[in-house]
């Protein structure tokens, strides 16, 4: 498709990125409902964030897209981003029934997810040396709200 072509669909690039960002927080959704979760918490955990890590690295200009700001001056419309509500409702949901609940350990679980990803993509991209770290730093983390708690 040419360029041309893609304005008799988008009215700009960033309506193009708008409904690139919705379709693609509406698949993670999707990909997050269909994942058979263990009924230990912790395992629980563990496999859904190992399917939302696996799904943010196939795909690095859609990784770029979802989680990182990098096109200038786009901002996903209330409609697009309610499909990354819903995506941040599934992941709080489990991290709280792991025992993760207040605020702030909730935000430094998504800190080192994010962080693994990044790592993963930057230095070893169709790899595995950062993102194989994921339960072991699981583990570690929610050992730790659990004993502050």
């Amino acid at each position: 498709m040419r360029q041309p072509s893609l304005y008799a669909y988008f009215d700009s690039k960033h309506a193009l990125y708008d409904a690139m960002f919705a379709d693609g927080n509406r698949r993670l959704n999707q990909q997050l409902s269909l994942v058979k979760l263990p009924r230990d918490p912790r395992a629980a955990l563990k496999r859904f964030l190992a399917e939302f890590v696996a799904f943010a690295l196939e795909d690095p200009a859609r990784y770029e897209l979802l989680f990182e700001r990098h096109v200038p001056g786009f901002t996903p419309s209330p409609a697009a981003y309610l499909f990354a509500e819903e995506v941040l409702g599934q992941v709080y949901k489990v991290i709280n029934e792991a025992g993760i609940t207040k605020q702030g350990d909730i935000d430094c679980t998504v800190a080192m997810v994010a962080g693994l990803m990044e790592a993963q993509l930057s230095n070893d991209p169709g790899g595995n040396r950062w993102i194989r770290h994921l339960n072991r730093l699981v583990d570690l983390y929610v050992d730790d709200v659990l004993e502050r708690s």
